[in-house]
C-alpha cells in the first residue's frame, strides 16, 4: 500500500465537518479503494473553540488558511471556506503555486475564476476538482468530464438549486404564497437567512456556467448568463400551469444556438410529460444532451452535509488513485470562446398572466398589442366574472422572438385597462 494522502481541510460548516466523518467512518473501505489511506492531517476555520461534533484534537489547526498551502505535510487542499474572491481564492492560489492539488465546493470561485485556476494548475501539474460545486451528490462534472467525454452536446440543463425547487414544489402542494414557503424553507435549513442567492437564481447561474463550459470546451463566462429568480411566481401561475399540463420549475439551461451559446437561468413552465418536471423538493437534477448517447438525466440530492461531503471525498479518491483529467474537460490552452447569443433574440413560447378590467374591447386592445409585435397567441384563459370588474386573463404564445414579446408587454402595460404588470413565464420545450 502507497503512503498515504495528507490532506488540510478550510473550512468546518457542515460539509467540513461531513468530510471528517466520512473519512472516518470509511477509512479503511477508502483504503482499499485507493490503494492508500486518505488522512486528515490539518485544519482551518474561523472559531476554534466551536463544538462542531467531531474531535480536532488530532489535526494541527490554522487559524489562517493560507498557512495550508505552506504546510509541507499537506499533499491536497480541500476549501471548503466559500465565496468567489478572498480568502479561499487566495488559499487556492497559494495552494497551486504550493504545488499542491486542490479539491473545491465553491461554486462561485469556479464560476467567476475557474479557467484562470484551470490555466495555473496545469502550468503547476496539479489537480483542481470541484465535483462538489455542481449539484451536490451528484456526480455530474465527472459524467460530463469523463463519462460521456466521447460526445459533443448541444444542450445541458437542469434543476440546479435545491432551495427553489423545494419553494415551488411546496407552492403548488399547499397552495400557500412565496414568502411563506420561503419562511418554512429557513425554518428547515433549505434556505439561508439572506436567500438572496438561491432565489434570485444567482447560485443556479454558478453552476450553469461551469457546466457549459464542461459541456461545450469554451472558457467560464458568468457575466453572459442571463439570470432571473423565483420571486415574482405566485399560486396563481403555479394553479394555471397545472391546468395547462405544466409544473413551473427554475431552470439553468446552456445550449449551442445558430446564434451563439445561449445561457439563462428563469423559471419555466415544463410540461408534466417530461421526467425533470417531476423532480420535487430539495432534489437536483441535470440533463446532459450528446450526439451519440442521447439524452441522459442524472438526479439526487444538490446539498447538504452528506452528499456534498460524499462529492468531495469523490475527488480525493481520484487523486490519491493518481486519476488525471483537465481541469474543464479539454487542457485549458484548447478552450475557445463561444460569442454570446443574445437573450433579446431567444426563440421560445410563453406564457402571460394579465389583470384587466371587465369591460368590453379589453382584449381588442390587448390583441392589437400582440399582433403589431408580431406574436401569435396560441390558446386564451379567462374564468368567469368578477364582482369588482377585475378579471385575469392567461395567454399561451406560439413560438416567437423574445424581443416581439418584450415589446407587446410594454405596449399591453401602458393600457389603462390592465391593472398590474403583466406577468411572463416562458415556456421550455425539453
Amino acid at each position: 500500500m502507497f503512503d498515504p494522502l495528507k490532506i488540510g481541510i478550510a473550512g468546518l460548516g457542515t460539509v467540513g465537518v461531513g468530510v471528517i466523518r466520512l473519512l472516518a467512518e470509511h477509512g479503511e473501505l477508502l483504503a482499499t479503494r485507493c490503494g492508500r489511506r486518505i488522512d486528515v492531517v490539518a485544519v482551518s476555520a474561523r472559531d476554534r473553540d466551536r463544538d462542531r461534533g467531531v474531535e480536532l484534537g488530532a489535526f494541527k489547526w490554522y487559524d489562517d488558511a493560507r498557512d495550508l498551502a505552506r504546510d509541507g505535510n499537506v499533499d491536497v487542499v480541500v476549501e471548503l471556506i466559500g465565496g468567489s474572491d478572498g480568502i479561499a481564492l487566495d488559499l487556492s492560489l497559494a495552494a497551486i503555486s504550493a504545488g499542491k492539488h486542490v479539491v473545491t465546493a465553491n461554486k462561485a470561485m469556479i464560476a467567476h475564476h475557474g479557467t484562470n485556476l484551470a490555466v495555473a494548475a496545469e502550468e503547476a501539474g496539479v489537480n483542481v476538482v470541484f465535483e462538489a460545486a455542481v449539484a451536490g451528490g451528484i456526480p455530474i462534472v465527472k459524467a460530463m468530464r469523463e463519462g460521456l467525454a466521447g460526445n459533443c452536446f448541444n444542450r445541458v440543463y437542469g434543476i440546479l438549486n435545491g432551495t427553489c425547487n423545494y419553494i415551488l414544489s411546496a407552492m403548488r402542494e399547499s397552495e400557500r404564497e412565496f414568502d411563506d414557503v420561503l419562511d418554512e424553507a429557513q425554518k428547515l435549513g433549505y434556505a439561508e437567512a439572506d436567500p438572496s442567492f438561491d432565489v434570485d437564481g444567482i447560485d443556479a447561474a454558478h453552476k450553469l456556467a461551469i457546466l457549459a463550459s464542461l459541456a461545450f470546451g469554451a472558457p467560464l463566462d458568468f457575466a453572459a448568463i442571463h439570470t432571473e429568480g423565483i420571486r415574482h411566481i405566485s399560486p396563481v401561475d403555479i394553479d394555471y400551469a397545472g391546468e395547462l399540463g405544466y409544473h413551473i420549475k427554475l431552470l439553468g439551461i446552456a445550449a449551442l444556438t445558430d446564434r451563439g451559446l445561449e445561457q439563462r437561468v428563469h423559471p419555466c413552465m415544463v410540461s408534466t410529460d417530461v421526467p425533470i418536471a417531476h423532480v420535487e423538493g430539495v432534489f437536483n437534477a441535470v440533463v446532459a444532451e450528446g450526439d451519440f448517447v442521447g439524452t441522459t438525466m442524472f438526479s439526487g440530492r444538490g446539498a447538504g452535509e452528506g452528499p456534498t461531503a460524499s462529492a468531495v471525498v469523490a475527488d480525493l479518491i481520484d487523486i490519491a488513485r493518481g486519476a488525471r483529467a483537465p481541469v474543464l474537460g479539454v487542457p485549458a490552452g484548447d478552450l475557445t470562446a463561444i460569442p454570446a447569443a443574445s437573450m433579446s433574440d431567444h426563440q421560445g413560447a410563453y406564457y402571460v398572466r394579465l389583470l384587466v378590467v371587465d369591460r368590453p374591447g379589453v382584449m381588442a386592445d390587448v390583441t392589437a398589442a400582440l399582433r403589431d409585435a408580431e406574436v401569435s397567441v396560441e390558446a386564451l384563459i379567462q374564468r368567469g366574472r368578477s364582482p369588482d370588474d377585475e378579471v385575469p386573463v392567461v395567454l399561451t404564445m406560439h413560438e416567437t422572438r423574445e424581443a416581439a414579446m418584450l415589446q407587446a408587454l410594454k405596449q399591453i402595460n401602458a393600457l389603462d385597462a390592465v391593472l398590474d404588470t403583466p406577468r411572463m413565464i416562458r415556456i421550455e420545450q425539453l
